[in-house]
């Protein structure tokens, strides 16, 4: 599944016999079109594709294998270009990747990177990597821009009803996508775009993954939970012992707990329980219970059992006049959370009168898997083509029957004009004013980002 040249759609494989003569260099570009989603991305994941994919050189196994399949498959092979690969280039693709610094904040139509071949004899490289770029950079740029935005919403409302938005907000949305999505990879480079924005997650993949691509310390927290099934092996009518477990098995550390609650009657678990019965032994804890509600409607449940803690548990009214229940007590809604929903529960929440303190969110599927390509319109265009004269000259695109997809003419470069970046001609800019810079060359990673640079730029933006 590593082989490169296998890393792409079956029609690529004929494109060797498509461009023209005296083609000698193409260049290509990827970007975020336009789109109802966002009108701004956070670049991610070019440095992971980097380093798992093209700094492993192709050998002489890889191409047989190609050869093989392609054969039986129905589509031709360009063994002479593979084997010069493999023969001149020590099976590294001769390639030259320039992009934005990775945790950029780019408007949309904003070229993210450029491609070019380095070889003359090899101008069909650049666009044959499309498939395996694209889909390396789309996905955890999609979960990044996603996760940003739930950040901008929870903002919103903790600075309007906190008295420490700031000390509060990287907690405020929890991943638990890990099981809803497509593969480890998937949760890893997803779960990890989500750590640009956040610190709490329940994806250890995406830990791992930001540890070895961007050398991260620990980037990402967790607290001890429950799951229905640690609560419903002890039986309904045990379920105050359940609880009453909960709270002595993780008092020693200090730390939350949270404590699923909807396993037979959350009303009930939330007033006779959490607010009868172990009231005394949740005050009496070192560390936060966290309640959650698991079903239900996901607005109306949560602010009803912030409701019910508020008249249980009391609390104070804080400086900016919302109420902040007492501080041994917190909800998290994880249940049916998206964009839309979380924008709705922080607006009930505040209506009623309670700080956005008093909650957590959270987000499985749909953080990690529910989107595509096309929620942010990505996609790779050929941009210039450089002949066997040395002149390079536009490439275009411009379908009369969906002018959203024209492509952009000419070698690209980023400038900021205005507080903005925005694309420009790279014939139009000086020499080195042009953010896309290289990072990769013929193998050798010119610029590694740091954990720190690429979060700093996410939420600095």
């Amino acid at each position: 599944m590593r082989n490169l040249i296998l890393a792409t759609d079956s029609y690529k494989q004929s494109h060797f016999l498509q461009y023209p003569p005296e083609a000698r260099a193409i260049s290509a570009y990827g970007e975020a079109r336009p789109n109802p989603f966002s009108d701004e991305v956070v670049f991610l994941g070019l440095q992971p594709f980097l380093i798992d994919y093209l700094s492993r050189p192709i050998s002489q196994a890889d191409i047989e294998e190609a050869a093989d399949i392609c054969s039986a498959h129905g589509v031709p092979f360009n063994r002479e270009g593979w084997q010069a690969i493999f023969d001149d280039h020590s099976g590294y693709l001769p390639l030259e990747i320039s992009a934005l610094p990775e945790g950029t904040v780019a408007p949309t139509g904003v070229p993210l990177f450029q491609v070019v071949n380095t070889d003359d004899r090899m101008p069909w490289l650049t666009t044959f990597i499309e498939t395996a770029l694209l889909r390396a950079v789309w996905y955890p740029t999609t979960v990044a821009t996603l996760s940003r935005q739930c950040r901008l919403i929870i903002a919103r409302g903790l600075e309007e009803s906190s008295d420490d938005p700031d000390g509060q907000l990287p907690f405020k949305l929890h991943d638990f996508g890990a099981r809803g999505v497509s593969s480890g990879e998937s949760a890893a480079l997803g779960g990890m775009a989500h750590l640009v924005n956040f610190a709490g997650t329940d994806t250890i993949e995406r830990i791992l993954a930001a540890r070895r691509y961007y050398g991260a310390d620990m980037p990402g927290f967790s607290i001890p939970a429950a799951e229905h099934s640690t609560m419903t092996s002890w039986g309904e009518d045990r379920e105050e012992a359940a609880y009453a477990n909960m709270l002595d098995a993780f008092e020693g550390e200090g730390a939350p707990v949270a404590v699923v609650s909807d396993s037979y009657d959350l009303d009930h678990a939330v007033e006779a329980i959490w607010g009868g019965s172990l009231k005394e032994a949740v005050m009496a804890r070192s560390g936060i219970l966290v309640v959650r509600p698991d079903s239900g409607d996901p607005v109306d449940t949560p602010a009803r059992v912030l409701a019910k803690l508020w008249d249980i548990f009391g609390g104070t009214t804080n400086a900016r006049g919302y109420r902040v229940l007492n501080d041994r007590v917190r909800v998290i809604q994880g249940d049916g959370m998206n964009v839309e929903s979380i924008k709705r529960l922080v607006q009930r929440l505040l209506e009623d009168g309670f700080a956005i303190d008093n909650i957590a969110f959270g987000m499985g599927g749909g953080l990690l898997q529910s989107v595509t390509r096309d929620t942010l319109r990505f996609a790779m265009k050929a941009n210039a083509l450089r002949d066997d004269q040395g002149r390079w000259r536009d490439v275009s695109k411009r379908p009369a029957t969906d002018p959203s997809k024209a492509s952009k003419a000419g070698r690209q470069a980023v400038v900021r004009e205005g507080g903005r970046l925005i694309a420009k001609r790279l014939d139009a800019v000086d020499e080195g004013e042009s953010r896309l810079q290289p990072v990769w060359r013929n193998g050798e990673l010119l610029r590694r980002e740091t954990w720190d640079q690429v979060k700093a730029r996410a939420v600095g933006a």
